[in-house]
């Protein structure tokens, strides 16, 4: 009877036949067969800490780069400034009046700052000019700045007896009137603007002046400066400017930083950080004795240098850039 019950059990595929096994113990060995080995964290923990130390090692690298980059870009806008700033007043200068000094760091010269025409002169110590915008787009009267008494108003005056020169004068004063009351109609000077809202100038001299000027004969204004290199109280050298006064023996003010730094001044023309050279009309170097009168073209150099140092790929390195432009003097001429 027991063989026919086990026979009949045995038969049936519905029924599964399982070691006997206690449950508690089956529940146990599947919990231990999940989760990660210790192995495998070790070798999880060590490529995280490669991954890692590469994109620190990236960012480290992008960060000197960037900030070598912009402190070379720092470094070409200064030399750029420099040379900008001298080309235009140098190019504008008149050798027979402007130039006081030719130093190899420092340059001494009357700049100039305005232009206009004579409208009238009521008296010779006085001069009226036109205004500087006029309806119909006529521009008489160009000022950089707006000239006061330590500046020159320069005359250019043609005659049969004298000949064509320019004639200068000290600024005693100057303001602006109205239109009207500055030009009258008849000089044609006006150009449609209004006398009783159009605004002219009115520029008084410091001494009389000749017969020989004449409505419609052209002023320039002149202001008297020095661009140097010089240390600053942070110990850093600068391009600088000084005014100084209109006429007799240099006496400047204080100085006024443009731009910079630079590289410090050294006799050595190859190393100064700002260097001005002088040459005539045939290619030959003036030094600072030469009469101005013989000075054609100046050569600028700057040299700008950054503050700090770098180190890339362990070396050190101070980004650094530097310049030259040759500027002739054009107003040759006196």
């Amino acid at each position: 009877m027991e063989g026919a019950a086990h026979r009949f059990l045995s038969r049936d595929s519905s029924v599964s036949i399982e070691p006997d096994i206690p449950i508690l113990a089956r529940g146990k060995t599947r919990k231990n067969s999940s989760g990660f080995t210790l192995i495998e964290l070790v070798v999880v923990l060590a490529l995280l800490g490669i991954i890692g130390g590469a994109v620190a090692i990236t960012l480290v690298r992008q960060q000197r780069f960037y900030r070598g980059a912009s402190e070379m870009l720092y470094a070409r806008e200064g030399v750029r400034d420099a040379i900008e700033v001298l080309a235009i007043d140098i190019r504008g200068t008149a050798i027979a009046d402007t130039v006081r000094l030719l130093a190899d760091s420092a340059l001494e010269m009357f700049a100039n700052i305005g232009s206009s025409v004579v409208c009238q002169s009521p008296d010779a110590m006085e001069v009226r000019l036109p205004e500087a915008f006029s309806p119909r787009g006529n521009t008489l009267t160009s000022l950089l700045t707006q000239p006061d008494t330590g500046d020159l108003a320069l005359f250019y005056r043609d005659s049969m007896e004298m000949g064509a020169e320019w004639e200068r004068h000290r600024i005693a004063g100057f303001s602006s009137l109205l239109l009207g009351a500055n030009c009258r109609a008849s000089t044609g000077l006006m150009f449609g603007g209004s006398p009783t809202t159009g605004k002219g100038f009115v520029l008084s001299l410091a001494d009389p002046l000749s017969r020989h000027v004449r409505p419609g004969a052209p002023v320039r204004f002149i202001r008297r400066g020095r661009y140097s290199l010089y240390r600053a109280s942070d110990g850093e050298w600068y391009l600088g400017y000084r005014r100084c006064n209109a006429l007799g023996a240099s006496m400047c003010g204080a100085v006024q930083p443009l731009s910079g730094p630079y590289r410090g001044y050294s006799a050595n023309p190859r190393l100064s950080g700002l260097l001005f050279e002088y040459f005539d009309t045939r290619g030959s170097r003036l030094d600072a004795s030469a009469s101005p009168l013989s000075l054609a073209r100046v050569n600028v150099t700057a040299r700008a240098e950054s503050r700090q140092r770098l180190f890339i790929e362990d070396r050190g390195w101070t980004p650094a850039d530097s310049g030259t432009v040759a500027i002739a003097v054009r107003n040759r001429t006196p």
